[in-house]
C-alpha cells in the first residue's frame, strides 16, 4: 500500500491527515499552537514549536492510521501564506521567532517605500503591493534588527522562507531549500 501525507500548518494549528490510494482520509491529528504579540501590531511563532508539534502530528496519524512512514509516497504541505522565518542553513535554528503574516511592524518602512515612488516599480517585478503582509521587509526588519543576521546573510549562512519552505528545509534534514 502507499500514501499521501498532508501537513496542513495553519496560523494557529497544524493538521496532519494520512490519505489512501482511493483518497480517503486514514487517520488525522490536530494541534494548537501558542501565537506571541511580543508589542501591539506584532505577532510571532516560535517555528521550533511549530516544527515539534508536526512530528508529534505525523507520528501519530502514522500510529492511527497504523502506516510505516516507508509506506508514504508523497508529503503535502499548505502553510500560513507569508509567515516568515531566517534559519541558520548549520544549525537548523531559527535566528528569530516568525514573523506572522498578520504582524503590521514594518508599516512604516511600507509608506516610506511608497512615499519614494517604488510601488510601480515593485508591482512591475513582482505582482505584489508595497504591504507588510509580504516577506520581503519582514526579512528587512531581521536583518537590521538581529544581532549579526546581516553579517550571517552576507556570508551565506542564513535562509529564508515561509513556514512551509523550513518544514520542507526540515522534513529533509536541510538538503531541500524550495521556495
Amino acid at each position: 500500500m502507499s500514501y499521501i501525507l498532508s501537513i496542513d500548518q495553519g496560523t494557529t494549528g497544524t493538521k496532519v491527515l494520512i490519505f489512501d490510494h482511493e483518497g480517503d482520509v486514514r487517520a488525522s491529528a490536530y494541534a494548537e499552537f501558542k501565537q506571541y504579540y511580543p508589542r501591539p501590531g506584532w505577532v510571532e511563532h516560535d517555528a521550533n514549536e511549530i516544527w515539534l508539534s508536526c512530528i508529534a502530528l505525523v507520528k501519530d496519524a502514522l500510529s492511527k492510521a497504523r502506516v510505516l512512514a516507508s509506506e508514504l509516497r508523497a508529503i503535502g504541505i499548505t502553510n500560513q501564506r507569508e509567515t516568515t522565518l531566517v534559519w541558520d542553513r548549520v544549525t537548523g535554528e531559527p535566528v528569530y521567532n516568525a514573523i506572522v503574516w498578520q504582524d503590521r511592524r514594518t508599516a512604516s518602512l511600507c509608506n516610506a517605500l511608497i512615499a519614494d515612488g517604488h510601488a510601480e516599480r515593485i508591482h512591475d517585478r513582482t505582482g505584489l503591493v508595497i504591504d507588510p503582509y509580504f516577506s520581503a521587509t519582514k526579512v528587512k526588519w531581521i536583518l537590521d534588527n538581529v544581532a549579526g543576521a546581516r553579517d550571517r546573510a552576507a556570508a551565506g549562512t542564513l535562509a529564508f522562507g515561509t513556514i512551509d519552505s523550513w518544514l520542507v528545509w526540515k522534513l529533509t534534514r536541510g538538503a531541500v531549500h524550495a521556495t
